[in-house]
């Protein structure tokens, strides 16, 4: 049963404090950071809670492989992407933070969209993302940061139900990105995010007419009044980080489009057989994996 009285901490007058007191490391490293960005941390601590509250109670989400993401030094951090509304990748960020021994923030690429929207492109700039360019992924890698690409883009949220974690063509931009900067790729993979808004149907012709990149129906969305319409469905979620693969080639080899495309193929069926396994081990969808007992790591070790 989730505990709904961690909520009323989004009502602290200082949340800043409250995160200092809670995770002084990650304030000692962001505190005093000008982003050029617009990451403020005074409005992630306001949020945080939210989030923290999704992933230790709601979702109650169990990663696997944190330690993998390095403490130090830049990272490419790539994933299947799911649930309409990009949660996954607050899920890692909530990880990142809290469950880390270095925690650290991800800083996601995030397409053009979600910055025309009035109000939300404020609160994604503050919350740390980033928008989807080269040179906006080049700057945030030569400060050595954490960056979170979804190679399916905006195609893997807007997927229908039927296809839930069917990975759909990785676009080879972020083996391009890792090649030219030296960087090393950290594969992840999400089970949970697909089930948390079943989207049943994209009307096309309503998105065009309204300017977006998908209009889905879902349980909620469009029949109950906001912020009901964006409820998600308490399902059980399981995240899985492999090392980091350091590719070892010349940035000369960005250039060649067939090796380059190679690569994020290969990466991409990675992840595919990771959702494979994780999803044969889940006994349900909202109670997960029998305590922990068959998940990926517990069935190698048989």
């Amino acid at each position: 049963m989730a505990n709904w009285t961690y909520l009323k901490t989004l009502a602290l007058t200082d949340p800043l404090a409250y995160l200092e007191k809670r995770n002084p490391t990650y304030c000692e490293r962001y505190g005093a950071d000008v982003d050029e960005f617009g990451y403020d941390i005074h409005t992630y601590a306001r949020w945080e809670p939210l989030f923290r509250f999704l992933f230790e109670d709601y979702f109650k989400v169990d990663i696997r492989g944190i330690e993998n993401i390095p403490h130090e030094g830049r990272g490419i951090l790539v994933g299947n992407h799911s649930g309409l509304l990009p949660l996954d990748g607050a899920m890692l960020s909530i990880a990142m933070c809290n469950y880390n021994q270095s925690p650290r923030r991800v800083r996601y690429l995030v397409t053009d969209w979600f910055f025309t929207v009035p109000g939300l492109a404020t609160w994604m700039r503050e919350t740390g993302q980033v928008r989807a360019t080269l040179d906006n992924a080049q700057k945030l890698l030569a400060k050595d940061e954490l960056v979170g690409i979804y190679p399916e883009g905006i195609r893997g949220v807007g997927k229908p139900f039927r296809d839930r974690y069917r990975v759909l063509d990785f676009h080879p931009g972020f083996v391009q990105l890792a090649l030219e900067t030296q960087t090393p790729l950290i594969p992840i993979a999400t089970v949970g995010g697909d089930e948390i808004f079943p989207n049943f149907v994209n009307l096309k012709d309503i998105a065009r007419l309204l300017g977006m990149p998908f209009f889905p129906v879902t349980l909620g969305f469009p029949w109950l009044p906001f912020p009901l319409m964006f409820f998600p469905l308490p399902v059980r979620w399981l995240i899985k980080i492999h090392k980091p693969i350091e590719l070892n080639y010349p940035a000369s080899k960005a250039k060649d489009r067939r090796f380059v495309l190679g690569i994020a193929r290969d990466i991409q069926h990675m992840i595919q057989e990771d959702l494979n396994e994780m999803l044969r081990l889940r006994k349900n969808v909202f109670t997960g994996w029998d305590d922990d007992e068959n998940t990926p790591e517990k069935e190698e070790a048989k």
